[in-house]
Formats: C-alpha cells, sequence, structure tokens
C-alpha cells in the first residue's frame, strides 16, 4: 500500500490520495487526526509541501503516525520547502524571478518582505532545514534517516516523484 499525504491537487495513480479538502482525494481526511490504517500495513508513504502547514508539535504526531502505520522497512519520503535555502536566497540573489513570476509575487519590495511571505503566507507554520526535519524524524521513531536528491531515490516508487521545484528539502526515513 502506498499513501499519498497531503495531497492536494496532485493525484497518484496506484497511490491512496488524501487530503482534507481535495477534490481529487481517494480519501477526506485531517491528517492531524490519525490514519485510519492498522499498524504495519503501509509499505510507502509521500507528502511534498505539507508538513510545514504543521506546528512543530502536530508535524511530530504526524511523523509518529506515520511510523506507526508502515511496515518494518517501509519508507516515508518528505518533500518540503528548505529553510537554509530560503535563508540563502534572503541574503544572496533574494528577487529570483521564476519563484516570482510563477506565483504572482513580483509586488515584493523587499528582502524582508520575501522572507516573512515564505514564512507565513499559505498557511505555513513551521520550515524546516535538513537538521530540524532528521532531529524530528528521529523523535517520531524513524532510525535510519538521510537527505535525498529531489527526484532521485533507490526507491523506484519515489523517482520523478516531486512536482514542484520548491521542494528543495527531500528527506527519506525507513522504519
Amino acid at each position: 500500500m502506498k499513501l499519498n499525504l497531503g495531497c492536494g491537487d496532485v493525484y497518484f495513480d496506484g497511490w491512496v490520495n488524501i487530503d482534507m479538502e481535495s477534490e481529487k482525494a481517494d480519501l477526506k481526511h485531517d491528517l492531524r487526526s490519525p490514519l485510519p490504517y492498522d499498524d504495519s500495513s503501509v509499505d510507502y508513504i509521500y507528502n511534498e509541501h505539507f508538513i510545514e502547514h504543521l506546528t512543530v508539535k502536530e508535524g511530530v504526531i504526524f511523523l509518529s503516525d506515520c511510523h506507526r502505520v508502515l511496515k518494518k522497512g517501509g519508507i516515508l519520503r518528505v518533500a518540503t520547502p528548505d529553510l537554509d535555502y530560503l535563508l540563502f536566497r534572503y541574503f544572496f540573489f533574494w528577487k529570483w524571478r521564476t519563484w516570482y513570476k510563477k506565483y504572482g509575487y513580483e509586488w515584493i519590495k523587499t528582502r524582508a518582505e520575501m522572507v516573512n511571505i515564505a514564512f507565513r503566507e499559505w498557511g505555513h507554520q513551521y520550515l524546516y532545514n535538513k537538521e530540524e526535519l532528521k532531529r524530528r524524524l528521529k523523535e517520531a521513531g524513524f532510525e535510519n534517516v538521510y537527505k535525498q536528491k529531489q527526484n532521485k531515490s533507490r526507491y523506484p516508487e519515489f523517482k520523478n516523484i516531486e512536482t514542484r521545484k520548491e521542494s528543495r528539502l527531500v528527506m527519506e526515513a525507513v522504519k
């Protein structure tokens, strides 16, 4: 079984696509609540641009529940904006035009405005870097946690899966 959690408008064939609001979702479910699956019943879990919409406490509870439903050897892949990359852009090349044009933010005038929008717009609650996401994944029970390149994986299920360039931080965690 493969779960695409917080799928939004991204629907993967062969996966159970879960979201609270999306019309494309196979299952409408608030992911701040426990997943409706038995312990150790899921092979793969993916989420892209979801965890940053949870508070830290909600995020750890969510990651712990992912750990609960994964089979031994099951994989969780998390793709999210990277705080380190955002701060790099704050100090260098803050007006990266592709992002501005794609999302209609050409009206932004300063670096401070840019970084505050990235932190608070779209319902963001908490942004992660590699160190922090790894810490929270381990707190949730995962022992084997590693950074992965966008659209790369040793697992075929996760190759070429990211749909957004802004998914700069990609971590895989093995139960």
